[in-house]
């Protein structure tokens, strides 16, 4: 009985250590840390650039150059999210490493009226970002 006691013990303890998690993150950083660079790449597919102004194909520090300081400055993992905002329109650039170990580069873009959420013109709402 002892026995059984101190297996049932032992065991709850090692299960107890599984049950740890890391410590959450600041919410007050806004600024994200340099993402990981993994080895292994999903090659995203990109967007067709027709229209968007060179976004497509652009690093992080020519979009910001270009449009500013982000709204919404994201990172998981190797993708990174950018939002910016219009008078009218919310403007979301979407980038990944298009190889092991290189910067993010914007594939995707999505805009969207500010009012509502509906679809919006990409090209438009970049022109409107632009000239804020």
């Amino acid at each position: 009985m002892i026995r059984t006691l101190i297996m049932l013990a032992a065991l709850g303890v090692a299960i107890s250590g599984c049950a740890g998690g890391s410590a959450p993150r600041s919410a007050g950083s806004a600024r994200p840390a340099t993402a990981p660079h993994s080895t292994i790449v999903v090659v995203p597919e990109v967007m067709a650039s027709a229209g968007l102004q060179g976004v497509i194909g652009s690093p992080v520090s020519a979009l910001t150059r270009r449009f500013g300081t982000p709204r919404i400055d994201l990172a998981e993992g190797d993708a990174r999210k950018l939002q910016f905002a219009g008078r009218a329109c919310v403007l979301d650039i979407f980038l990944y490493p298009l190889g092991a170990g290189t910067e993010p580069t914007a594939t995707h873009v999505e805009a969207r009226i500010r009012q509502g959420g509906a679809a919006a013109d990409a090209g438009a709402c970049i022109r409107e970002v632009e000239s804020q």
